[in-house]
């Protein structure tokens, strides 16, 4: 029997960075930005996430997702994520005696010294920038610090998990955005996208990669999470999988439910990758076909088994608390870490290896995608390659998703 881990203790010392939230979507619907109408300062919000619920959870680190619909579509995209950009800064801003901006692992760290949580910003879905790599490099300049390749419908240049495959992972102009991310010390985040588009960003990534909010297909078979051979693969480029909370990611029955759903609409000619319609299906479906609940023993197991296939330096914490109806009996809101912690110590993990899940793992790969950055730009320029060239066709843009999970 080990030594018991004192969690809150764990929690002073390496507080949880999580990978993925959609609070600041959230803002946009409920508030409008507005955070003297949503003042996640003073907690009770209608939200998973407010600052009292987070100093609870023992949070050190949120990367907020800067989150917009594949719905949105070129220059529209493009001026919404800036949107969602600028109010990650707001909320900073407004809330600067708890939070502060943060860009590189070492400003995560500093945030810790004056008790502060870090702010950090991450785009989901390449459909942010437009098929176009200046707009990519402007996203970093201010403060984006990964790119999800795809959201729940294809990109011109990767197949997502959730739309019929088009290019069969990634175009040569999806190759070139991996390669500039790594370029600018932008991490390439492959939740979302198709196993076959997991493989090509693998192959071709100089840089570790990460899974902002994914967990273990081999588990649960869903095509949002990462099958064995890519967590192995990931492992070897030194990535890290934040393990997410989402229902029907974790559980079986929740995933055969969805599934259904999914099933169903497109029956209907309703295709999942039609997010406006397809969401209104679901508010309808669920209705007359009540929903599995998963618990937190279900996240527990891809947790473990992350671990058992990628290795202890290889897994992370990203629950899209804001962007799911519902989550795991347990897991309710982002004050629950010290649970899913209290569990794993009973299972057996130590204070070393809860602290690699809570931080010093994304930490590392924060670190060493600013590394490589550094040399690659000692070595090539800025990319100036177009789709057009690469790909030979300019981008049909294409319709919406279901939301932010």
């Amino acid at each position: 029997m080990g030594t018991p881990v004192d969690v809150s203790a764990l929690l002073a010392a390496h507080p949880v960075i999580d990978g993925h939230n959609d609070l600041l979507w959230e803002a946009r619907a409920q508030a409008a930005y507005d955070f003297s109408r949503l003042d996640v300062g003073a907690g009770g919000t209608p939200t998973h996430t407010d600052l009292p619920r987070m100093r609870a959870g023992g949070m050190g680190a949120q990367f907020w997702s800067v989150y917009v619909p594949t719905r949105l579509t070129g220059d529209a995209a493009v001026s919404a994520t800036l949107e969602q950009v600028d109010a990650a800064r707001m909320l900073t801003e407004r809330y600067a005696d708890q939070l502060v901006w943060a860009t590189t692992a070492d400003e995560v760290e500093e945030a810790w010294v004056s008790d502060r949580i870090a702010s950090l910003a991450g785009a989901e879905g390449g459909h942010s920038i437009d098929c176009s790599l200046g707009t990519l490099r402007a996203l970093h300049a201010l403060g984006v610090r990964y790119l999800t390749l795809t959201h729940n419908a294809n990109t011109p240049w990767a197949d997502s998990a959730t739309d019929r495959p088009v290019a069969g992972g990634l175009t040569d102009f999806g190759r070139e955005v991996v390669r500039e991310m790594n370029r600018t010390g932008m991490m390439v985040d492959l939740s979302h996208v198709s196993a076959d588009t997991m493989r090509d960003a693998l192959e071709v990534a100089e840089a570790p990669v990460i899974f902002s909010h994914s967990s273990a297909r081999a588990v649960t078979d869903s095509p949002r999470n990462a099958p064995d051979d890519v967590l192995e693969a990931m492992a070897r480029g030194g990535g890290v999988c934040m393990v997410t909370f989402v229902p029907k990611f974790v559980n079986e029955a929740c995933a055969d439910a969805h599934r259904e759903m999914v099933a169903a609409a497109a029956s209907e000619g309703v295709p999942e990758a039609d997010g406006v319609r397809f969401a209104a299906f679901e508010r309808a479906w669920v209705v007359d076909h009540p929903q599995p609940t998963a618990t937190l023993g279900d996240v527990v197991t891809h947790v473990e088994h992350v671990r058992e296939v990628a290795g202890i330096d290889h897994v992370g914490l990203g629950g899209d608390y804001d962007g799911v109806e519902t989550l795991p009996a347990g897991l309710e809101d982002v004050s629950a870490y010290p649970r899913l912690l209290s569990a794993l110590a009973d299972r057996g993990w130590s204070t070393g290896d809860l602290a690699r899940l809570t931080c010093r793992n994304t930490l590392r790969v924060m670190r060493e995608v600013e590394a490589v950055a550094l040399d690659l730009q000692s070595e090539r320029g800025p990319s100036l390659a177009r789709i057009e060239d690469l790909d030979g066709v300019r981008p049909s843009v294409r319709g919406g998703d279901p939301g932010g999970a």
